[in-house]
């Protein structure tokens, strides 16, 4: 038996102009991305496909850690001073940094030194051990090294100038929300080009707009973790976008412990909380992406609890001390349940 979430926002679908749907697919971001678009008369392919290229292009060549010719990449790289920014750039770290704060640094931009010396960012992983057997894991001085160069609390933004300060060795990461924004803004320009009724994703990260040319939703299955006690669940994304972020995802493992890509920052150690996965179905891509982190990073009580103080449709699973799975969800999402019901 299937689970179906319906979106409660209570918008109606407008027809779709065509009873065409294309799909273009590639590969971006150290992932892949695709998109299923109905054409309105008179577009053709090349230029949906060219639109989300440029536009996938555009954000790389902002936000990318790992390209050396970004513009994150050159401000990590910059001298101790304050740095004047490129519009979009101020844009995105300003809603980071609102994030940060409205989270108490569970989303943090500014982790990309702990995140380099835990194997996770360009330098690559982490270096095998003196018997070769497995990863070297950081020293205690490592860390407390990355931490005194990390924190979003360190970060000074100079808004006459549109200016950012770098205080030496600090290191944006913006991917704790870089693929949601991506997905926004790819289907913003799709919004643009007049295509109004599509589906994108980006490395699981999802955001449908419109309906499909039969009057149906785009309908997604949620990702969830091997052996989690959740049925099968399916979503309507009709103007509705859902991330995860899960344990399981990018990690490695050292004599048997698994060390996670999420970070948190306020320990300079990956997430060992007992958090397999948290899914966030939400008007944005960015604020879903965001919110899957930093619930992630909250844990078991603290994010169940802030996700429905703030009204956020999340579902938890959690790994238990005998390693067996078990699911929290909140009200909101309960509530697009009822409604599917």
């Amino acid at each position: 038996m299937n689970r179906v979430l319906i979106p409660v926002h209570g918008r109606a679908p407008t027809r779709p102009p065509s009873e065409l749907i294309w799909d273009f697919a590639g590969q971006t971001m150290g992932t892949e991305w695709s998109v299923r678009a109905v054409p309105p008369p008179g577009l053709d392919r090349s230029a949906i496909q060219s639109a989300v290229e440029t536009e996938l292009e555009r954000i790389i060549a902002l936000f990318s850690h790992w390209d050396s010719r970004s513009e994150l990449a050159r401000f990590n790289a910059a001298p101790e001073g304050f740095w004047a920014v490129s519009e979009p750039f101020w844009d995105l770290l300003n809603r980071a940094m609102d994030i940060a704060d409205d989270t108490d640094g569970a989303v943090d931009p500014t982790l990309g030194a702990l995140v380099n010396l835990w194997g996770f960012g360009p330098p690559g992983p982490r270096p095998l051990d003196s018997l070769g057997t497995g990863a070297a894991l950081p020293t205690e001085d490592d860390i407390l090294a990355a931490r005194a160069v990390s924190g979003w609390g360190r970060l000074r933004l100079n808004r006459e100038r549109r200016a950012v300060q770098q205080p030496g060795g600090l290191q944006l990461d913006l991917s704790g929300i870089a693929k949601g924004h991506a997905v926004d803004c790819v289907s913003d320009r799709l919004l643009a080009l007049g295509v109004a009724h599509h589906l994108v994703e980006i490395g699981g990260e999802l955001r449908g707009r419109g309906v499909k040319p039969d009057g149906h939703p785009w309908w997604v299955e949620l990702q969830q973790p091997q052996g989690a006690p959740a049925p099968r669940t399916v979503a309507a994304l009709f103007d509705l976008a859902v991330a995860t972020s899960g344990d399981w995802i990018r990690h490695y493992q050292v004599s048997g412990r698994t060390f996670s890509h999420t970070l948190d920052g306020r320990t300079g150690r990956p997430i060992d909380n007992g958090v397999a996965a948290v899914t966030v179905l939400a008007d944005t891509a960015l604020y879903a992406d965001a919110m899957a982190t930093a619930l992630t990073v909250m844990g078991p009580q603290e994010g169940p609890a802030f996700a429905t103080a703030m009204k956020i449709a999340a579902a938890f699973v959690v790994r238990g001390p005998d390693g067996a799975l078990t699911e929290t969800v909140t009200p909101a999402f309960t509530a697009m349940l009822d409604e599917g019901a």
